[in-house]
């Protein structure tokens, strides 16, 4: 069912946002059927696209990490994505009361979970870790996702458009900032990790 709602996700937004919202996932199934599988896309890819091709910010000169210190690192940013996407959820939550919102704590998790679907699919991308293509494709991938979260939020969090506007740029704002945050840290560790296990 899951595969089956990421693929309206593209077809028919908002119609696909309404059946998401009829069937009432539980934090638990969020969690352990989606977010699990989710966030492993971009760490997995990572992992391969590091260790196998190398990375590169211009196209040159590919360097490959060793096994060990790729798999730390996707490690590192697998649970990271966890923890964004709970913290985005919680935030959703503080502040829907502000904008008329009267759902519980799961629609808020799926409502972060399915916007941020986008980004995590992006996340194929770092088979071939070049860092002006990751870009671009994460870039088209936040685009998306921004348009599904204007478009979801008057459903799952059953508020009038005009306060499901606002609604969501805040949602946004926050979003944006942990986004910011995750690749702030990604770069530090990236510091740490690569002079320590690089494959010449």
């Amino acid at each position: 069912m899951f595969i089956h709602h990421m693929v309206g996700m593209f077809h028919h937004p908002k119609e696909e946002w309404g059946s998401i919202h009829k069937e009432r996932y539980s934090i638990a199934h969020v969690f352990m059927a989606q977010i699990s599988i989710l966030a492993a896309i971009p760490a997995v890819s990572m992992f391969i696209g590091t260790t196998q091709v190398g990375w590169s910010l211009t196209g040159n000169d590919f360097v490959k990490l060793t096994v060990t210190s790729a798999l730390s690192a996707a490690i590192a940013f697998y649970f990271a994505c966890w923890v964004a996407v709970a913290f985005i959820a919680y935030a959703i939550h503080w502040m829907e009361k502000t904008y008329g919102g009267h759902v519980n704590m799961n629609e808020c998790l799926i409502l972060t979970t399915f916007t941020a679907t986008p980004l995590f699919m992006s996340g194929l991308a770092g088979l071939y870790p070049m860092l002006w293509f990751n870009v671009l494709v994460g870039l088209g991938a936040l685009c998306y996702a921004v348009y599904l979260l204007y478009v979801g939020v008057p459903v799952i969090m059953e508020i009038p458009e005009d306060r499901a506007f606002f609604f969501s740029s805040s949602i946004l704002t926050v979003g944006l900032c942990t986004m910011v945050g995750m690749i702030v840290t990604s770069v530090l560790l990236w510091q740490t990790v690569i002079p320590l296990g690089y494959v010449s």
